[in-house]
């Protein structure tokens, strides 16, 4: 809209310090001719003025003024927590008729900010003003008219001031939720990030009931809290209300472990989404403590030595049999460096302390007797790990198959040795298993990897064989065995990969992967599933080595169950993605396995109170002059337009600051003194005053 407006101008012909002393010059003049009570007095001091205005050179400008529409943001919190009944319903009824009535209003330009739920890993909670920032970024301070908040109130990223804002204008809040709720939440003032796999981390929960007026139920004293380890409930206990209390929870495994902690509702309750928190503990092990018992030096013995020495998370206890019993040398025992094999202590009283036993060329001669080889198979048995690197002996008569360890091996010799060049290669099945799939150089045909020479010829009796051999004998079978697992490699010769022959191979991955397997590391499990968020994708990988089903189910943090497709990647994982758009915890299934994931933070700071309160942005309202107006009785407020130093807000309406800035499009100037004025003025009042002074 453009407007006219005068106003008046001057365009001195002097500097204004000579226009000032002719004008003191004239009032002196003036002041003695009243002193001496002279005639024409009047006309001398127009023909002054006459003189000093036209030095001073008056114009009437007028200006064709374009007013600029000043701008306005409306923020709509779309958050999390605006999704607890009764909020959406009056989001959706509130929204749009509050556009409606904005942009109806001339001279006004409205932007609408949508503040969405946030899927980073952070904890900010709900955010406004940043994206009302960036609405305002193009905006001159000078044009913004206010900031209309449609909000549960709940906003973490305030101003700590008006003066933060940048700019003067009313900020407006319109409340949703409804007045005096309240709710049940649980929190996890303090958990831990690590612990050590087989001991106890303790972490602190906190149940409290919030809020409640007139009519609220009664408060509880205590309350019952679950917990699910990985998805696997682990015993209840019940905790009184508002206090900390401490409780410890077992890590059975390394890497991540997530922990889901709910609480029973309460008497009132907004919504059970803040009745559960989420707690993830990497578990990482102490020290890893093999104990390794070579039967016989041999060329491959340093091989196993240098590569468990390596790993400064490895704690080794290293045996190698120098003198077996039938070799009677008549050497006094006084003169052989040796120490005496701590069998009893070894085997018997700290065998449970050991994570994973490996027999390097054993066979059974009498040192370990019948007694203690039952221990170690009862080791197993009971959720311990044994490697055997067999030699020729374990197809011969002192075979370690015919002991009590026999019953958790999975491969029985034949009583033969198989000895030629071959490269090992990985079956079809060890395609499939994450301790052999990918292995460096295994995707060729045949493998590029150095040849080895011997092996021992067995049959499988139970378990995967993962890499084969000569004629396909089995060269590296895996297998569960009670709680425990057992790995046999069925040649002695890995250790010419370790010295470089014909290239080598990965001695030291393959080693490592199968060590981490006997430690039930979860990335090594070949009967897996897993899940992950990230930028709002919900990820998820099946593993198996066996058929993979057509789809899995996944429910949402809503509650709402759907089907995702899985695609077959042929190594022994099966993949699928969905969109993630909802915070909260993420439960996939295939029937047998449960994994979760979390979108969002696992204990969102938009969750820990979800009651409606103007608490939070009250100091930063009234700092600005707007208003705080609950829309639960689905009554909005009337709009206004309001000049600068007036009301912003009353009882049930907002104003937003009128600013009336402009661009001059036009500029027309008429001089209040034009020469033919000027002339007449100035020969007029002189004569006057002559002709006065005459009489």
């Amino acid at each position: 809209m453009t407007v006219g407006h005068l106003s008046l101008d001057f365009a001195p012909l002097l500097p204004w310090l000579p226009i000032a002393i002719l004008g003191a010059l004239g009032a002196a003049i003036l002041a003695l001719a009243v002193w001496r009570r002279a005639r024409g007095i009047a006309w001398r001091a127009a023909a002054i003025l006459v003189l000093v205005g036209a030095l001073a050179n008056p114009s009437l400008v007028e200006e064709q003024r374009r007013l600029i529409d000043d701008v306005a943001v409306l923020a709509i919190d779309e958050s999390s927590s605006q999704q607890v009944e009764p909020r959406p319903a009056q989001l959706a009824t509130a929204a749009p008729e509050l556009e409606r009535r904005l942009r109806a209003l001339p001279g006004l330009e409205l932007r609408v900010v949508h503040v969405k739920p946030r899927r980073e890993e952070g904890d900010d909670g709900t955010e406004i003003f940043g994206p009302v920032e960036q609405a305002l970024a193009d905006v001159p301070a000078s044009r913004i008219a206010g900031v209309v908040l449609l909000s549960d109130g709940e906003i973490h990223d305030l101003p700590a001031d008006a003066k933060s804002l940048g700019f003067e204008a009313p900020i407006h809040l319109l409340l949703t939720g409804l007045p005096d709720e309240g709710d049940r939440r649980l929190s996890v003032p303090t958990a831990p990030s690590f612990g050590l796999v087989g001991q106890p981390v303790e972490m602190t929960i906190r149940v409290e009931d919030l809020g409640g007026g007139d009519g609220a139920a009664p408060a509880a004293t205590e309350a019952l809290v679950t917990i699910n380890r990985d998805g696997e409930p682990q015993p209840p206990v019940t905790v009184p209300i508002g206090q900390d209390v401490p409780i410890k929870l077992n890590l059975d495994h390394a890497g991540e472990t997530l922990f889901e902690i709910a609480v029973a509702a309460g008497p009132r309750e907004l919504t059970l989404a803040n009745n559960r928190a989420f707690v993830t503990v990497n578990g990482v092990r102490d020290r890893l403590r093999v104990l390794l018992v070579s039967g016989e030096p041999h060329p491959g013995e340093r091989t196993w030595r240098n590569l468990l020495k390596s790993d400064p998370g490895v704690d080794l206890v290293h045996f190698t049999i120098l003198r077996p019993p039938e070799k009677q040398d008549g050497t006094p025992i006084g003169e052989l460096s040796l120490i005496a094999f701590p069998i009893r202590e070894l085997f018997e009283v700290k065998l449970e302390e050991f994570d994973l036993i490996i027999f390097d060329r054993y066979q059974r001669r009498g040192v370990l007797p019948r007694t203690y080889l039952e221990n170690i198979a009862h080791y197993v048995e009971n959720g311990g790990a044994l490697l055997d690197a067999a030699g020729s002996s374990y197809a011969g008569a002192y075979t370690l198959y015919n002991s009590p360890l026999g019953r958790v091996f999975p491969a029985a010799p034949t009583g033969q040795v198989l000895e030629g060049g071959f490269r090992p290669e990985v079956s079809e099945i060890g395609r499939r298993h994450p301790v052999t799939a990918g292995l460096p150089g295994g995707a060729s045909e045949p493998p590029a990897w150095g040849r080895w020479f011997r092996q021992v010829s067995s049959t499988v009796l139970n378990g995967s064989a993962v890499m084969t051999g000569l004629e396909g004998q089995p060269l590296l079978v895996l297998n569960r065995v009670g709680k425990g697992r057992v790995a046999q490699l069925l040649s002695d010769e890995i250790w010419l990969w370790s010295r470089g022959y014909e290239g080598g191979g990965p001695q030291a991955e393959l080693l490592r992967r199968v060590a981490h397997w006997l430690m039930k590391e979860p990335e090594l499990e070949e009967e897996d599933l897993h899940a992950t968020v990230a930028e709002g994708r919900l990820s998820i990988t099946r593993r198996s080595l066996g058929e993979q089903p057509p789809a899995i189910e996944v429910t949402l943090p809503s509650g709402r169950a759907i089907q995702v497709p899985l695609a077959d990647q042929g190594d022994g994982r099966a993949t699928a993605e969905t969109l993630a758009d909802e915070n909260g915890l993420y439960k996939v299934s295939d029937g047998k396995r449960t994994a979760f994931a979390a979108a969002g933070a696992l204990n969102s700071r938009e969750f820990a109170d979800l009651r409606s309160t103007d608490a939070l942005a009250r100091p930063l309202v009234e700092a600005t002059g707007g208003a705080i107006i609950r829309i639960a009785d689905g009554n909005l407020p009337q709009i206004r337009r309001v000049r600068e130093g007036r009301a912003a807000g009353g009882g049930n309406w907002i104003g937003l600051k009128a600013n009336e800035d402009y661009v001059v499009t036009g500029v027309t100037a008429l001089p209040l003194l034009p020469v033919w004025l000027l002339l007449a003025l100035s020969l007029g009042t002189a004569l006057l005053a002559w002709r006065r002074e005459g009489r």
